[in-house]
């Protein structure tokens, strides 16, 4: 009587899952940069709220320093509170802007790649005139 035994490996030892799993986690945090770059600009724009309350509450005299300090803490929460929306959507149209500048360099250094190819064999240069004699015959379709 024969007996099979099927035994299930793992593609990789689980040591090296561990650390490719540690290193992605690395490269790629669970919070998204944008949170954290939103919450690093609120806390430097509160931060100079701050210093400038602080310069001008110094000029009280020592009897108000209760009062200084009252007003420079609601200064840092009032700030908090109302700058925390949108210095975060300043930062996520930041990011879409450069992500968009990132794409049209990308793109403009392979479409001069590509010509630059072209320039030197001919059948690349046929392939593209094609390409955009077709593009421009679908244009005067859709102008049509």
């Amino acid at each position: 009587m024969a007996s099979f035994v099927q035994t299930r490996f793992p593609a990789l030892p689980l040591g090296m899952a561990r650390a490719a799993a540690a290193t992605d986690r690395a490269i790629h945090p669970v919070t998204p940069v944008g949170r954290g770059v939103a919450t690093l600009l609120l806390a430097a724009v509160v931060s100079a709220l701050l210093v400038t309350a602080n310069q001008i509450i110094g000029n009280w005299t020592e009897g108000h320093l209760l009062a200084a300090w009252i007003v420079l803490w609601s200064v840092a929460f009032a700030g908090l509170a109302l700058l925390a929306g949108p210095l975060r959507r300043l930062v996520q149209q930041l990011r879409s802007w450069a992500a968009r500048w990132q794409d049209a360099r990308r793109e403009a250094a392979s479409d001069a790649q590509i010509w630059a190819v072209a320039l030197t064999d001919g059948r690349v240069m046929a392939e593209l005139s094609c390409a955009m004699s077709r593009d421009a015959a679908q244009d005067v379709r859709g102008l049509a």
